[in-house]
């Protein structure tokens, strides 16, 4: 993997030791559904379009989850000094770290033909669909769909494939790749309100009254 920089005149090719996981909150503290993508992310898309996946997780106050989330971080603390947990946690660990390594050092995986055509089709579509939301919107989208998207999925697809040791991506892994996708991404680029909304001196004056007494999510 490498990385291309072209800033202040420097152009170069850098190489990629690790991947990249990242978090962060939005701007008021807490996702507003009654705000665009775009305002709750606050990030410049040129930084958003190097992300595979990005993905909008929301604290939604339910029972039933917190009740489960709570239970699973007690355990957690509980059992942290158990000598017995350490050790199998430390097998398994280094099962899977030979594994890996042996995937990426013996498995080499390219896109077949049709998994190419089926992956070229949709990528077209996804452009299409986002033109045209940006159309009835009047706004572009918060998270551009560009090659950089295109070849994010080529390595969820190559990957995919890579960690069943095998040397060509199908069309399953194509479109698991876009399942993914769909559900991350393009999820966070559709979020929010999906209309402009012009308004008056008046009803903005009442929008940020109601804003003062109400939370956000009430």
């Amino acid at each position: 993997q490498t990385i291309s920089i072209a800033k202040a005149g420097i152009t170069t090719v850098l190489n990629s030791r690790t991947s990249v996981l990242a978090a962060a909150n939005p701007p008021s503290g807490r996702y507003d559904d009654l705000k665009t993508t775009q305002d709750n992310i606050d990030l410049q898309t040129t930084i958003l379009s190097r992300f595979d996946l990005i993905f909008i997780v929301k604290d939604i106050r339910m029972y039933s989850q917190d009740k489960l989330i709570a239970s699973h971080i007690i355990k957690v603390h509980a059992s942290a000094d158990a000598a017995s947990d350490n050790i199998k946690t430390s097998k398994e660990s280094n099962w899977l770290k030979r594994y890996l390594q042996y995937c990426r050092t013996e498995c080499h995986p390219r896109l077949s033909d049709s998994a190419a055509t089926l992956l070229q089709n949709n990528y077209v579509k996804i452009r299409q669909d986002m033109r045209q939301q940006a159309n009835e919107t009047g706004e572009a989208a918060a998270i551009p769909i560009t090659v950089r998207q295109l070849e994010a999925i080529i390595r969820l697809s190559e990957s995919l494939a890579k960690m069943r040791l095998s040397h060509v991506a199908t069309e399953e892994n194509v479109q698991e790749a876009l399942r993914l996708f769909n559900v991350s991404t393009m999820d966070a680029a559709k979020s929010g309100i999906n209309q402009h909304m012009n308004l008056t001196p008046e009803m903005a004056q009442a929008e940020t009254q109601i804003k003062r007494r109400l939370g956000i999510g009430n």
